[in-house]
């Protein structure tokens, strides 16, 4: 599935540099924060954890996948100085 794009409009200051300084502390970017958070809020996650209860993976084997994944989406501060 194509992901889609969205523009959010009228971010007051202060919600602006809170979801930046989470993105920093994570070592993220501000985009990987803020698709977390709104995953983390509509239950993205609890939908993966059913519907491994139908995969071939172990809960260990998805755990080291999502870990990877983690990784893929950090933001290597180096590169961009």
């Amino acid at each position: 599935m194509p992901a889609s794009q969205i523009t959010i409009r009228n971010v007051d200051e202060d919600l602006s540099e809170r979801l930046r300084a989470i993105s920093a502390q994570a070592g993220e970017s501000l985009n990987a924060t803020v698709l977390r958070i709104l995953r983390d809020a509509v239950g993205v996650d609890a939908r993966r954890e059913r519907l491994l209860r139908y995969a071939t993976w172990t809960k260990e084997e998805a755990d080291e996948f999502d870990s990877l994944l983690r990784e893929m989406r950090t933001v290597d501060e180096k590169m961009w100085k």
